[in-house]
């Protein structure tokens, strides 16, 4: 496990569902974010004030203060105006994400959401914005392997490797639990979200392409027979 970073960016998480703060919280303090937390568009303000967190996590349909009422307060007030923030609610219409977009948010993600998902999103827009703590915590290196997390890129012996999404989601999920098998329910579950028209086989199918774009890299990917598959905690040995 990378150790936390001396000097993490803070994140914000403002959701009146308590189940849901404490999902996000968890998955953030796991990857080595500072956060904070709140209950309502009043003490989000507050808070984003106080504290300056690099990002807030935004709830919209929060008691008494929207989510948009928030947003836009925020990018009325000249001290916190250029505040990041992550809108995370569980309507899906288009307006709703046009007018978040539109108030000055940087991302929109919906309910139910893959804390996975949300991790990446959230480091993607500190990058993007510059309001991140350069932190290595971002990195993966295994053998020839460097997996950036926050840019979500790969790279084998410097040389870039070009993934899908669900490429890239497969090869964190295998590298950020190294040295363990994962069973192929295991890694439907956490990479396709367990969607029912989803079998066994697509993951072989996945791993099979993710070994090939990877070359001689791929070898670090091990199938473990009647079960699933593990990635090499430290690259393979030349004989």
């Amino acid at each position: 496990m990378n150790p936390a970073p001396s000097n993490p960016d803070r994140i914000l998480v403002v959701d009146d569902e308590p189940e849901i703060v404490a999902l996000v919280a968890y998955h953030l303090a796991k990857s080595g974010y500072r956060v904070s937390t709140a209950s309502s568009g009043q003490d989000a303000l507050e808070l984003a004030r106080r504290d300056r967190p690099s990002l807030i996590v935004l709830d919209l349909m929060l008691p008494g203060m929207s989510g948009f009422d928030v947003l836009e307060q925020l990018r009325a007030d000249d001290s916190v105006r250029d505040m990041a923030v992550l809108m995370l609610t569980a309507r899906r219409e288009e307006p709703d994400r046009i007018r978040g977009l539109s108030l000055g948010a940087d991302d929109y993600l919906t309910k139910p959401f893959s804390p996975a998902e949300l991790v990446l999103r959230v480091a993607a827009i500190l990058r993007r914005t510059g309001n991140t703590v350069p932190t290595s915590a971002d990195a993966l290196v295994i053998g020839p392997l460097q997996i950036d997390r926050a840019a979500m890129t790969v790279r084998v012996e410097g040389e870039a490797v070009e993934l899908t999404p669900t490429e890239f989601k497969l090869l964190l999920t295998l590298a950020e639990r190294r040295g363990r098998v994962q069973g192929r329910g295991h890694l439907l579950e956490t990479v396709w979200e367990a969607a029912p028209d989803i079998q066994t086989r697509t993951v072989d199918m996945h791993v099979q392409r993710l070994r090939t774009k990877l070359g001689g890299a791929g070898e670090l990917i091990e199938t473990v027979r009647g079960f699933g598959y593990r990635l090499r905690a430290s690259a393979p040995r030349a004989v």
